[in-house]
């Protein structure tokens, strides 16, 4: 069990970079470099960027040097490698896909749509951006035997077309966008109504036994728990990104809250298809976020 180093040899914004590793488990890759600090932002899927002018501290506080190719083949050998296809994607990667998918469901509201993506792409947004909604619509597909209802669909939408980071008044200031663009777009008053109920749904995420599409909403909506690691822990890397003001002890105690709270529902996820794909990862994806922000908490404590 190691974490490894390679040369600083990749260019980019004018100097060279590493790439730092484990190749035994990201907690180990975690707790190494929290200790010195690196940036969370440079964390990528299974890896994190290295300045040239970090290489020799990170190496005398006990980083492997290794050539790349014993890297790579170390980082394979231990199931951590993220490889292409299972990377979150690029923004600029799902914006056809969703165009394609918006005139399927709302073909006479063109502007709606593209209103609706510029604001999934505010640059304030790091994970609530139009890749979360590419996800939460790829899951919708997975969930929904015979595709999900309009309904549905427009509440995915619509459920974090207002996001500036106050929980429960993004969701009430979403669905209140939703009540009036829909109904504005000739919807009836019923699937208006039925979207803005779903949307504030996602504050609790919380759907009543019976409550099919919120079940199947909401699911979708937490399918990114479930997710690979590397794939998840970049999801909360970018939900960090979204508090830059915020100092990471008091982050830290908030997020633990918000995992704390996610670990504890029963189930997490409410749908069979739900709970067979992404239960048991999500459990084990919730301990391992949990266990950084611990760590830190408990560190402050000490000091």
């Amino acid at each position: 069990m190691a974490v490894l180093i390679d040369p600083p040899r990749w260019p980019a914004h004018g100097t060279r970079f590493s790439h730092l590793v484990s190749d035994s488990s990201l907690d180990e890759l975690f707790e190494f470099a929290d200790a010195r600090q690196l940036p969370m932002r440079a964390f990528d899927h299974d890896h994190y960027d290295v300045p040239e002018r970090r290489y020799d501290e990170l190496v005398a506080a006990g980083a492997e040097p290794v050539v790349p190719s014993v890297l790579l083949r170390r980082l394979v050998a231990s199931g951590l490698r993220v490889r292409t296809p299972e990377r979150t994607p690029k923004p600029g990667e799902v914006l056809p896909g969703l165009r394609t998918a918006w005139s399927e469901l709302l073909p006479h509201s063109p502007a709606l749509g593209e209103d609706l993506l510029r604001r999934w792409q505010e640059p304030h947004r790091h994970y609530h951006d139009v890749r979360h909604l590419a996800q939460i619509l790829a899951a919708l597909a997975r969930l929904a035997d015979g595709g999900a209802t309009r309904p549905v669909l427009l509440a995915a939408w619509f459920h974090d077309a207002v996001h500036d980071g106050e929980h429960g008044t993004d969701e009430e200031r979403s669905a209140a966008l939703a009540e009036a663009e829909l109904d504005g777009a000739g919807l009836p008053a019923s699937e208006v109504a039925e979207v803005a109920r779903l949307v504030r749904l996602t504050t609790t995420h919380s759907p009543e036994p019976g409550d099919a599409a919120g079940i199947e909403l909401v699911d979708a909506d937490l399918s990114i728990l479930g997710q690979p690691p590397g794939r998840y822990h970049v999801y909360a890397r970018d939900v960090r990104l979204e508090y830059p003001g915020m100092p990471d002890p008091i982050f830290a105690v908030g997020r633990l809250q918000v995992l704390d709270a996610l670990s504890s529902k029963r189930p997490l996820y409410r749908s069979a298809t739900g709970q067979e794909a992404w239960t048991a990862q999500a459990s084990r994806n919730l301990a391992s976020e949990r266990r950084r922000w611990l760590r830190l908490v408990r560190s402050q404590q000490v000091q």
